[in-house]
This record gives structure tokens, sequence and C-alpha cells, in this order.
């Protein structure tokens, strides 16, 4: 298959869908790969590298997307790049499959076939696929860093000739991927951590890497769905556990925020009451914004001070690390177009359950009911 590569337009977005070790994977499939001249640079990846693996490169965005059959994205197409796959195309990335669903009405009726890495299972068989869990992992670990760069303390505690420094106290709200990295990096340079899950699976998780995790009973609720992610909680829970989380965050120097509910909007647990009690010069660091934010006075995509505190909301937070966020990603992204085509040819095996769970768009129709539900619910 003719695979094409373009740069990545969106504001601030430097990764790149494919990076040069992962070309001679693809050409060996069968495969022929042709990248944007650019397309890797801001990522730390050179247009000789590309050539050298195998690639061809090609100076315009039109000259890439032209006769391609399989187009690779890191994030969801604009509409000037819409417009630029033909019907029978392929196009892989990660599309959003909770945000506006108008998209995938025009990626249906255009006869692209879409498939959104989001949407990857989270089964054994599926683990080298999972770009949520490997973006996740990048954006744990980024928020951090951010967060120890706002705050006006020293993370680890010192012993100091003019005396000890108390270690700060960061709170993690959610140990999913991005919760775990942020514990395991908040703890190795130097901070006590406490998190918070309604998924009392994790707890082991949490403990193992030097963090306390703070309980909140739910009597029988199931907290977690087949796929590992938290399901939504009912409104009694959902206000018990609000509570909790004010009387953790009034004593924290940095929350880090990191709940999501899979299609849905994110869960709003950190309240302006909550922040207004929290201590003046501490830190929020929201990784749900792209999703609304957990917290009230989030402002996605901006950084805010509320009552004395920062409140941080970066968005497309793993490009910030470009160069390791997109080798992960390109292997991730690999990993399904050798399922999707091991011998140069594309084979839509619906009974495949990877396949089925990724596939978007496909002959002109959408598959995936939940975004059926929203297109349905957007003209009612």
């Amino acid at each position: 298959m003719r695979v094409a590569v373009p740069s990545e337009i969106a504001a601030g977005e430097k990764r790149v869908a494919v990076v040069p070790e992962v070309v001679p994977q693809l050409v060996r499939a069968g495969h022929a790969v042709t990248v944007q001249a650019g397309a890797g640079l801001r990522a730390g990846f050179a247009d000789e590298a590309y050539a050298a693996a195998g690639a061809s490169v090609v100076p315009e965005a039109a000259g890439v997307y032209a006769g391609s059959e399989m187009v690779l994205k890191v994030l969801r197409p604009s509409p000037e790049e819409l417009a630029l796959l033909d019907s029978g195309t392929t196009l892989i990335g990660l599309l959003q499959p909770a945000g506006d669903p108008a998209i995938f009405g025009e990626l249906a009726s255009r006869g692209v076939n879409a498939l959104s890495m989001e949407l990857v299972p989270r089964t054994t068989r599926a683990q080298m696929m999972d770009a949520l869990s490997s973006q996740s992992t990048v954006a744990g670990y980024k928020a951090v860093l951010i967060a120890a760069n706002a705050l006006q303390k020293f993370f680890p505690m010192l012993m100091t000739a003019a005396g000890t420094v108390r270690p700060a106290r960061v709170l993690v709200i959610g140990a999913g991927v991005a919760g775990l990295q942020a514990i395991a990096t908040a703890r190795r340079i130097g901070a006590v951590v406490e998190a918070f899950d309604t998924r009392p699976v994790v707890k082991e998780q949490v403990q193992s890497l030097g963090a306390t995790f703070v309980e909140l009973e739910l009597g029988s609720h199931d907290t977690q769905d087949s796929g590992g992610y938290a399901r939504e909680l009912a409104e009694e829970h959902i206000r018990k556990e609000k509570e909790l989380i004010h009387e953790r965050a009034k004593n924290a120097d940095v929350v880090i925020t990191t709940a999501l509910i899979p299609g849905r909007r994110a869960p709003v647990l950190v309240m302006a009451e909550t922040v207004e009690a929290m201590k003046p010069g501490s830190v929020i660091v929201d990784l749900a914004g792209e999703q609304g934010g957990n917290c009230e006075l989030t402002e996605p995509g901006a950084t805010v001070e509320r009552h004395g505190v920062k409140i941080i909301s970066p968005l497309h937070i793993a490009s910030d690390l470009a160069f390791h966020a997109s080798q992960m990603y390109a292997k991730n992204i690999a990993a399904l177009v050798t399922l999707l085509a091991p011998e140069g040819a594309l084979k839509l095996d619906m009974s495949d359950d990877i396949i089925a769970a990724v596939c978007v768009t496909a002959g002109g129709e959408i598959r995936n009911d939940a975004i059926l539900r929203k297109l349905s619910e957007s003209t009612s």
C-alpha cells in the first residue's frame, strides 16, 4: 500500500506519526512510505533519516496525499486535510471519538475508512497498539515536571544549614497510566504522594510506587468497565468523592488530575470551593483539559490563577516530549498497520476484535454506536 505521513498542522503539535526507525518495518510488509518534508523536524527526526530508512520525502502536503491508500496521522484532520482524502483511503490517528462527531459524518460521506487509535482495546493482544497508554505515560511524567516548575517550593526534603526543608505534598487524582506515571515521577524527585481512584483494584499499584492510596468506600458499585477504565459513578458517590478530594487537596501543594471516562466529558472533581480552600501558591495540573477538565475552574489550554492557586491545563501535553512520544506512537501505529495489512494489502476484517473496535467509518457508514448516538442527538 502507498502509506502517507503528512506534517501535523495543529497549533503546537510537534509529534509525527511515523519515525525513521519504523519505516523499514512498513517497507518489509510491502508498503511504500511517503513522508512530507519537515514532518519529523519538530520532533527531532531529519528528512535525511527518513530517506535513509527507505521512505520517499516530498515537499508539499498535496503530493503526500495524492494517490495515497493509507494516511497515518497524530491528530484528527483539519477541514483542509479532509479535502485531500480520496474515497477508499484509510485514515489512522488519534481522531478524538469523544469530540465533535460531525467529522465522522464527513469521513463516511467521503468514503474514507477511519480508524481511531483511542479505541484500541486494553487487551494483551492489543498492547503494542495501545497509543492511549503510551501517550498517557508521557503526559503523566511531564505533568509532574510542569508542577515542579510552577511550584515555589522544593519537591524533595532537604537538610540544609538554614534548616530542614519539608518535602512537597502531591495529590494525584486518577491512577490510570498517566496517574501512575505521575506518582512514580513525583516520588522519584522526592515528594510525598497521595493518590485517589474509585477503583480499589489499583490500590496495590499505587502502594508499590511508594504512595498512599486514599480510599473511598463505594459498597458494591462496579467502578471499572471491561476495558479497565473507570465507570461513571452515581450522584451520591460523586458527592462523597468530591468531599474526600476537598479534604485532601487542602493539605496538598500540588494536585494532578487525570480522571477520564471514555466517550464522556471529564468528571468535575475539584470544585471552586476546593480551590479556594487550598494553600496560596499551590498548583493544579489538569490533564483532562481536552475533555473539559477535572477542575471546575480549569480553562483548557490556559494557565490561570484563582484564589492564589495556579491552575494549568496543557493540551496535547505529550507533544512537549515530541521525540519519545513520537517513537512510542509510531510503534503503536506500525503494529496496527501490520495487523490491518500484513502483506501489503488492506484487510478490514471486522471479525477481529481489535479492528472492529478501532474502525469508526468504513464503506461509507459510521460503525461506532457512540458516535452515531451523538450525531443523532446533535440533529434532534
